[in-house]
């Protein structure tokens, strides 16, 4: 089996204003591309700030991509019920060339219900939302007619129908993305049933990959990405400390919605969350014991729920590059050749000088 991909994902959660949440996870991503990362994920929420910073990340991913040389850019996810397809489809196909190809799109039907209604929406109308506008953004990129007219996407963007993702929590959506060929996106921690309030996240998210990787047709490449929340310092203690303010509002933010979180002490927070956390050789242990990593084939790590001052987001990502990722299966790639390495399609790979 090749080697892992390493991905950094962010919420754009740093405790400051709009524009500088922008300016610090720039950085974030300029300094992951400087120690290897393959890619950087950025997600998508409308209205409240202390879930998420960023309710445009085409926009934000423009502006990374003029920073940027090598780094795939992707989004995890656009909440496509909320969104005008047809548009989504022209501002991909425009920012995929300005990428230089580099563009992964990660999509979902899920987000805060409450961030519904101003988009014409309720949320229980969201799986269907979901699957209309995916048809529409399926038809624009492979460039069929649009809506009965002689009207087709421009510019072309047919290959970017294969660097779709799908995010789910459950066993069926697992078997919805592997029978379209597409990604499979693992969260960094997902609800426990009622009945089974202690089962690991790796019980719960095998089955996912089992499925999509029995629904995946003959000679699709599986792509698997499992995100884990782990934030690594150089003294464990400090990372500890760090740990307790953000996930206490963590923790409080998911009573106040009517969410079960047992215990309050900063391990059962760490144990309700799935954080990994530590010296990088207390967080590599802890997420060698994940099967359900050991199972993909891309590693995305975040800071998010801790959400540490910069300084020390910007040492995670170092320690998470030059000791984490290597002991679970990453090894660094030269820039060299293609920059679109995560699916067949080449129409738009170039050359890094």
């Amino acid at each position: 089996m090749s080697s892992k991909r390493l991905g950094f994902f962010t919420r754009l959660l740093d405790n400051t204003s709009a524009q500088e949440r922008y300016r610090l996870a720039t950085e974030q991503i300029i300094h992951a591309e400087q120690l290897g990362f393959d890619s950087a994920w950025v997600a998508q929420h409308h209205f409240h700030e202390a879930e998420g910073g960023l309710p445009a990340p085409l926009v934000f991913l423009a502006q990374v991509a003029a920073n940027t040389r090598f780094i795939r850019l992707g989004t995890g996810v656009i909440t496509l019920p909320m969104e005008n397809a047809l548009r989504v489809a022209e501002d991909t196909a425009v920012l995929d060339l300005l990428s230089g190809g580099r563009l992964e799109i990660g999509l979902g039907s899920g987000g805060t219900p409450t961030s519904f209604p101003p988009f014409g929406l309720e949320s229980q109308d969201r799986g269907a939302a979901f699957a209309r506008n995916l048809h529409t953004l399926l038809t624009a990129w492979r460039g069929e007619k649009l809506a009965g007219t002689d009207n087709r996407l421009y510019p072309a963007a047919p290959h970017l129908a294969h660097r779709v993702w799908q995010a789910t929590f459950s066993v069926d959506g697992g078997a919805r993305a592997g029978k379209s060929g597409d990604g499979l996106m693992l969260s960094r921690t997902q609800p426990r049933p009622a009945d089974a309030p202690d089962l690991r996240l790796d019980e719960l998210q095998n089955p996912i990959i089992d499925a999509y990787l029995d629904a995946l047709p003959d000679g699709v490449a599986p792509r698997i990405m499992g995100s884990r929340t782990a934030f690594v310092t150089g003294n464990g203690e400090d990372a500890r400390e760090l740990a307790q303010k953000g996930l206490r509002r963590q923790a409080e933010n998911h009573r106040a919605s009517g969410q079960i979180v047992q215990g309050d002490t900063l391990d059962d927070y760490i144990r309700a969350f799935d954080v990994h956390l530590g010296t990088a050789a207390q967080v590599t242990a802890s997420l060698q014991a994940d099967t359900a990593l050991a199972r993909v084939t891309d590693l995305a790590f975040q800071v998010h729920s801790i959400d540490p001052p910069h300084p020390y987001i910007l040492r995670s990502i170092e320690l998470i590059a030059r000791h984490v990722a290597p002991a679970l299966g990453w090894v660094r790639r030269t820039p060299s050749r293609a920059v679109s390495t995560f699916s067949s399609d080449t129409t738009f790979s170039k050359e890094i000088q």
